[in-house]
């Protein structure tokens, strides 16, 4: 495999918007979640792009939008600088070639009545004309590559421990050659005893077949792992978005403040003050106005309330907070 160019964008996602209708009772007339309002990214090749955020920011649903499950209510993706046309079945099937997805739960990503072999091939069968020869000595090199035995193929799901079956799904994820893997959670189902394996399995494959991951992500212990850049999202919006060191270690916006300073730290350096957070996350059904932020921030000001902040280059990043600046100016303060 030839060393991916680092600067050059694979997938690009632009103002990219999510709308669901739902009803919100039986005599009330539908109401809009916005579970996306307008995210905007560039992932350059071989490398690794960190979401994070609340359960409910949006996470999943960039996931699907970027793997062309779901289309987008609004917005534009470009593969390797070319757009993507959303309505096109042809340009679609093209493009879920280059960019697969390892779900969450490596228990339900498989399917039971399938064998191992059965799984790896079928992205094999529909999408390539390769000889039954050939598919299965794909199917027995891949097997390899993550690290379990070719004998293993003729076994079902149900033989194998959370951290094999994940293994499976990030080979069925790589079959196909992708210029994009989407992780959604990838380890969060996993034991810790296994998650540093499956991490670094996911990184040692990354590099040699210069794929690029869009890494979503709760855990800041794991993003500081294996990210290069990070993107914090609240209520379906980018609120920070920079390199990882300079994001984690010195953090703008309160929201991201607020997560790394929950995060359990060893080193007494990187330790940070508990930021309590007023409230519940808002309903994406009736978003807050201005900053969506602001109802839950210690630094919010009449600005919040009525303007919404837009991202802007402040101190080595992207950040949307009216106070970015002064904020900036505030010396860290170990916990």
């Amino acid at each position: 495999m030839t060393t991916a160019n680092p600067s050059t964008p694979v997938l690009k996602a632009e103002d990219l918007s999510r709308h669901y209708a739902v009803r919100n009772g039986l005599f009330r007339p539908k109401g809009t979640v916005r579970a996306l309002a307008g995210v905007s990214f560039s992932l350059p090749a071989g490398r690794t792009l960190a979401v994070v955020g609340e359960s409910g920011c949006g996470k999943s649903t960039l996931a699907r939008q970027v793997t062309f499950i779901e289309s987008p209510t609004a917005g534009t993706i470009q593969l390797d600088g070319q757009p993507v046309a959303l309505h096109d079945h042809a340009a679609l099937k093209q493009a879920r070639t280059q960019v697969q997805i390892v779900f969450q739960n490596p228990y339900g990503s498989l399917n039971p009545r399938k064998t191992v072999r059965s799984t790896l091939e079928e992205p094999l069968i529909i999408n390539t004309r390769m000889t039954t020869a050939e598919r299965r000595e794909r199917v027995d090199w891949m097997m390899a590559k993550v690290g379990l035995r070719p004998e293993h193929s003729a076994r079902y799901p149900h033989m194998f421990s959370g951290g094999q079956r994940q293994r499976i799904a990030i080979a069925r994820a790589l079959m196909l050659n992708p210029r994009v893997v989407v992780a959604d959670e990838p380890v969060s189902a996993l034991d810790v005893s296994v998650r540093a394996q499956v991490l670094n399995l996911l990184m040692d494959l990354g590099e040699e077949f210069g794929v690029a991951y869009l890494f979503i992500s709760h855990d800041l212990s794991v993003v500081r792992h294996i990210s290069d850049e990070v993107m914090v999202m609240y209520l379906g919006r980018t609120v920070e978005i920079g390199p990882r060191e300079t994001l984690l270690d010195t953090p703008l916006h309160p929201y991201t403040r607020a997560l790394i300073a929950a995060t359990p730290q060893i080193e007494a350096s990187r330790r940070q003050v508990r930021i309590p957070l007023k409230g519940e996350l808002p309903s994406p059904l009736n978003p807050p106005s201005g900053c969506a932020f602001h109802t839950r921030c210690p630094h919010a000001v009449a600005r919040c309330k009525a303007e919404v902040p837009l991202l802007r280059a402040v101190a080595g990043r992207e950040v949307a907070c009216h106070l970015a600046e002064s904020l900036a100016a505030e010396p860290d303060t170990p916990a």
